[in-house]
C-alpha cells in the first residue's frame, strides 16, 4: 500500500459519521419540499388528487345522502304533533274563555281541574318542544352537510379535469342532482319544523299565562277564604259584568267544565272497567240465586220469595250500586262528574220511587230532584249581580224548608235515623253558610256549599237504597244458601246480618265523606294532611317508625287473625254436636290455619318496615322469654304442629283423655276442643294430648262392642233367655249385622247367675240409646217367661 492510499483510508475511517449525519439532512430536507408541496397542493385545489381520493369522496358523498334522505323519510312526526297541538288548543280554548270572563266567579275544584288540564298540556308542549329542537337541530346540520358537499371541487365537474376525472363525470352529475334533490327536502323540512315549533312556543306561553292566573287566583282564594271577594249584597251591581247573558256565562262554564269531564274520563278509564266488573259481579250473584231458587227442590222449601229492592233480572239495582260505589273508585273527579253522577242516582232512584212510592210522596219527591237541578244550574251562572244572589238565597231558604219536610217523611218510612240526622244538621248548616257568605259578598264558597247541601241530600238517600238492596241479596243468598246447606247453614244467621249491616252503614258513611270533601274542594288537602301525619318518619329509641307501617301491621294481624278463626265455614266446619250423624274430618283445617298465621306474621313484619338487624334483635328477646316463662306455650305450640302432622285423632273422633270422654270439636294451634256427651266444652292443652294417654274410639271405624250385664234366678232356661235376648238383639237398630252378639255367663252365685251380652253397635255415640232401647223390649219378654230380674 503506498502513501496516498494510507492517507484516503485515513481521511474515511475519521469523516464516516459526518458523512452519514451530511446525507440524512439532505433527505429530510428533500422530503420536507416535497411534502410542502403537495400539502400546498391539497389546500389551492382538490381538484388535482389522485382517483383514489376521488373516489373515496364519491363514497362519501353517495353515504352522506343517502343518510339525509333516510332521515327526511322518518317525518320527525309532524302529523302527529300537529294534531296533537291542535287538541291541546282546543282543550285550553275553553278554559280561556272561562277566565277571560270578568268577575266570573269560578270555585276552587273546577280551578284545580284547569289546572290538572293545563299540566297534562304543558307537559305535552314540552315533550314536542324539546323534540322539534332537536330535529331542527339535526336538519339545519344536514343542511350545512348538503351545502358542504355541493361547494366541493371534487365533485364538480369543469372543463379543467383531468383526463382520469373525466370518467366519473357521470356519477359526479348524478351525485349533484341528488344533492339539489335532498336539500329541497331538507329546506322543506327545516321550514316546517321550525313553523310547528314556532306554534309549540305560542301554545306554550299560553298554557304558562293561564296556569300562572290560575295558581294566582287558588292562591288569593287560601289566603283569603272568608274574605270578601264581591260587594256587599245591598252594594251589587244590578246587572252582570260587562253585559254577560246568562247564556254567555252558562256557555263558557260548560265548555270549560266539559273538557274537564272529557280529560278525566279519558285519563281514568281502568278505574271505571274495575268499577263496572263490580256491577257484573252483584248482578250475576243475584240473578244466580233467584236462579237457584226457582229450581223445584229449592222452591218448595223456599216457597214464594218477595223482596223490595232487588228483582231476579236486577239492572236498577245493579245500576244504583254503580252509581253509589263511583267516588269510592273514583276519588279524584272533577265537580261536574258528581253533579253528573248524582244526577243519573236521582233518575235511577225515581224509577224505583215510581213504583214504591204514593203520589203524594212522589210529588214532593219530584220537588227535590227539581231542586237539585235548579241549584246545580244556579251555582254555573253565579256572579256578582244582586238578582242571581237574591235567587240563590231563595234557593238555599227553599232547601232548607223542603229538607226539613223530607226528613219527616223518611223517619216516618223507618229510614235509618243515624244516617239521616247527620246529614239534615250538615245540610242545613251549609245552606245556612250559604246565605251569610252570599250576603257579605264570599260567593264563590256560597255557590260550593249550596251545592254540597243538595247534593249531600240526595246521596244520603241513594245511599239508603244501596244499603236496603246489598241487604236483600243478602237475604237471598242466605235463603238459598241454607236450603241447599251452603256456607249459610253452618254459621250464625243473626250475627251475619248484624256484622253484614253495620259494614254497609260504615261502607254508606265513608262513600258520603267521599262526596263531601270532593265537593268542598278539600280533598287534595286531605290527602296531603293524610299522607303527612301517616308517613312521618318517627323514632321510638334507634327504632324509626311510621304511623302507616303501625297501621298495616295491626290491620294485617287483625285480618290475619279473623281469616284463622272463620276459615272453617269455607271448608265446610260446621258446630259438633251428639244428635247428629257423625261427620269425621281430617285436621288439614289446623295446617290451613297454621299457614294463614305465618303468613301473615311475615307480611305483618313486611309491612311494619322493621329493619332485619332490629328484628333479630326482638327474636332474641323473644328466646329469652321463651326460655324464661314461655316453655309451656311453645311446647303446645309445637306439640299443635305435630298433632296436624300425625294426625292421632280427627275432629269428630270419641276420644278418652284422663277422666275425660268426648267427642273432637275442633284442633287449634295452642289446644284443642272436646265436646263431652253432658254438652260441656273442654278446653285441653295440645301438649296434654301429646304426652297423656288418649284413646280413640273412632280412629280406624266407628263400631264399638258394648256389653250388657244382669242377673237372673239360677234355675231360669238360660238357651230360651239366650234365643229371646237374641231375638230382641236382632230387632234392635244401630247393630253390626254382619257380627253376632255373644251371650255370656259371667259369674254364678248361690241363687243367680249374671250373665254378660257383647254386641257390635254402629257406633259409640249411640251405645245409650241401644241399651236403653234393649232393656225396653226385653223387661216385657222377661215378665212373659216369668224370668225375675236380681
Amino acid at each position: 500500500m503506498n502513501k496516498k492510499d494510507a492517507l484516503l483510508k485515513y481521511f474515511f475511517a475519521k469523516n464516516t459519521l459526518g458523512y452519514l449525519l451530511l446525507s440524512a439532512l439532505f433527505f429530510a430536507a428533500s422530503s420536507s419540499a416535497a411534502l410542502a408541496q403537495d400539502t400546498a397542493k391539497a389546500k389551492t385545489d382538490t381538484a388535482l388528487s389522485v382517483p383514489d381520493t376521488l373516489l373515496f369522496r364519491i363514497q362519501k358523498a353517495q353515504a352522506a345522502i343517502t343518510e339525509i334522505n333516510a332521515t327526511n323519510k322518518r317525518g320527525y312526526g309532524i302529523d302527529n304533533i300537529r294534531n296533537g297541538l291542535a287538541d291541546v288548543k282546543q282543550d285550553i280554548t275553553p278554559v280561556k274563555q272561562d277566565m277571560d270572563v270578568p268577575r266570573k266567579v269560578i270555585d276552587t275544584k273546577s280551578l284545580l281541574s284547569y289546572n290538572l288540564i293545563l299540566k297534562d298540556a304543558l307537559g305535552r308542549l314540552t315533550t314536542w318542544r324539546d323534540a322539534l329542537s332537536k330535529d331542527n337541530s339535526n336538519l339545519q346540520k344536514l343542511a350545512n352537510q348538503v351545502i358542504e358537499l355541493s361547494n366541493d371541487s371534487v365533485l364538480m365537474v369543469t372543463a379543467k379535469d383531468t383526463t382520469e376525472k373525466r370518467l366519473y363525470n357521470q356519477q359526479l352529475s348524478g351525485i349533484k342532482v341528488r344533492l339539489q334533490a335532498a336539500g329541497k327536502i331538507t329546506t322543506a323540512k327545516l321550514d316546517t319544523i321550525s313553523r310547528l315549533l314556532a306554534d309549540v312556543s305560542a301554545a306554550y306561553l299560553t298554557v304558562t299565562d293561564l296556569q300562572s292566573s290560575i295558581l294566582e287566583r287558588l292562591r288569593q282564594t287560601g289566603h283569603s277564604v272568608l274574605s270578601r271577594e264581591s260587594p256587599y249584597i245591598w252594594a251589587a251591581p244590578a246587572s252582570s259584568a260587562q253585559g254577560s247573558t246568562v247564556s254567555d256565562l252558562l256557555q263558557s262554564s260548560y265548555n270549560g267544565q266539559n273538557k274537564i269531564l272529557g280529560y278525566f274520563i279519558s285519563s281514568s278509564w281502568d278505574n271505571r272497567i274495575l268499577l263496572l266488573l263490580v256491577g257484573l259481579v252483584f248482578y250475576i250473584w243475584v240473578y244466580r240465586n233467584y236462579k237457584s231458587a226457582r229450581k223445584t227442590q229449592l222452591k218448595q222449601q223456599l216457597g214464594e220469595l218477595s223482596f223490595s229492592y232487588i228483582k231476579p233480572y236486577p239492572v236498577l239495582a245493579t245500576l244504583i250500586v254503580l252509581l253509589n260505589l263511583t267516588p269510592l273508585f273514583e276519588p279524584d273527579s272533577p265537580s261536574m262528574y258528581i253533579e253528573i253522577t248524582q244526577f243519573l242516582l236521582l233518575i235511577a232512584v225515581t224509577i224505583h220511587f215510581w213504583k214504591t212510592l204514593s203520589r203524594s210522596d212522589l210529588h214532593y219527591w219530584f220537588m227535590i230532584v227539581a231542586l237539585y237541578v235548579t241549584v246545580i244550574l244556579t251555582s254555573t251562572v253565579v256572579h256578582d249581580a244582586i238578582w242571581i244572589r237574591i235567587w240563590l238565597i231563595f234557593l238555599n231558604i227553599a232547601s232548607i224548608y223542603i229538607g226539613i219536610y223530607f226528613y219527616r217523611k223518611l223517619v216516618s218510612a223507618k229510614f235509618s235515623e243515624k244516617l239521616i240526622r247527620p246529614t239534615l244538621f250538615i245540610y242545613v248548616a251549609l245552606n245556612v253558610l250559604s246565605v251569610v257568605l252570599n250576603i257579605f259578598g264570599r260567593i264563590s264558597l256560597a255557590k260550593v256549599f249550596s251545592t254540597t247541601a243538595v247534593i249531600g241530600l240526595t246521596q244520603v238517600i241513594g245511599l239508603g237504597l244501596f244499603i236496603q238492596i246489598l241487604t236483600d241479596a243478602l237475604e237471598l243468598q242466605i235463603k238459598v244458601s241454607s236450603c241447599s246447606n251452603g256456607i249459610f247453614s253452618r254459621i250464625n244467621l243473626a250475627s251475619t246480618r248484624n256484622s253484614f249491616k253495620k259494614i254497609l252503614s260504615v261502607v254508606a258513611v265513608i262513600l258520603w265523606l267521599l262526596v263531601f270533601i270532593i265537593n268542598l274542594s278539600i280533598a287534595g288537602v286531605f290527602a296531603l294532611f293524610q299522607h303527612n301525619i301517616l308517613n312521618k318518619p318517627r323514632s321510638f329509641g334507634s327504632v324509626t317508625f311510621t304511623l302507616s307501617n303501625v297501621l298495616f301491621f295491626g290491620v294485617i294481624v287483625y285480618l290475619s287473625n279473623m281469616l284463622q278463626k272463620h276459615v272453617g265455614v269455607l271448608f265446610g266446619e260446621s258446630a259438633i254436636t251428639f244428635e247428629e250423624k257423625t261427620e269425621h274430618k281430617g285436621s288439614k283445617l289446623a295446617l290451613i290455619r297454621l299457614i294463614i298465621i305465618i303468613i301473615g306474621v311475615l307480611l305483618a313484619v313486611t309491612a311494619s318496615g322493621v329493619p332485619l338487624d332490629k328484628l333479630t334483635v326482638v327474636l332474641g328477646a323473644l328466646s329469652v322469654g321463651i326460655g324464661l316463662g314461655m316453655q309451656n306455650i311453645v311446647n303446645n305450640f309445637v306439640s299443635g304442629i305435630i298433632l296436624i302432622f300425625e294426625k292421632p285423632f280427627r275432629i269428630g273422633d270419641y276420644v278418652e283423655l284422663a277422666d275425660k270422654k268426648g267427642k273432637v270439636q275442633d284442633i287449634g294451634i295452642r289446644s284443642s276442643k272436646m265436646l263431652t256427651p253432658q254438652g260441656s266444652e273442654v278446653i285441653i292443652p295440645n301438649g296434654d294430648l301429646l304426652s297423656g294417654r288418649l284413646v280413640n274410639w273412632t280412629l280406624s271405624n266407628d263400631y264399638v262392642k258394648t256389653e250388657v250385664l244382669f242377673k237372673v234366678p239360677a234355675d231360669t232356661d238360660l238357651e230360651a233367655l239366650s234365643k229371646i235376648i237374641e231375638d230382641e238383639i236382632s230387632k234392635t237398630n244401630n247393630i253390626m249385622k254382619n257380627l253376632q252378639p255373644e251371650i255370656l255367663v259371667n259369674t254364678i252365685a248361690a241363687d243367680s247367675i249374671e250373665l254378660k251380652v257383647l254386641v257390635w253397635i254402629a257406633n259409640i255415640y249411640s251405645e245409650a240409646g241401644f241399651k236403653s232401647d234393649l232393656f225396653k223390649k226385653l223387661l216385657p219378654r222377661f215378665k212373659e217367661m216369668q224370668v225375675k230380674i236380681m
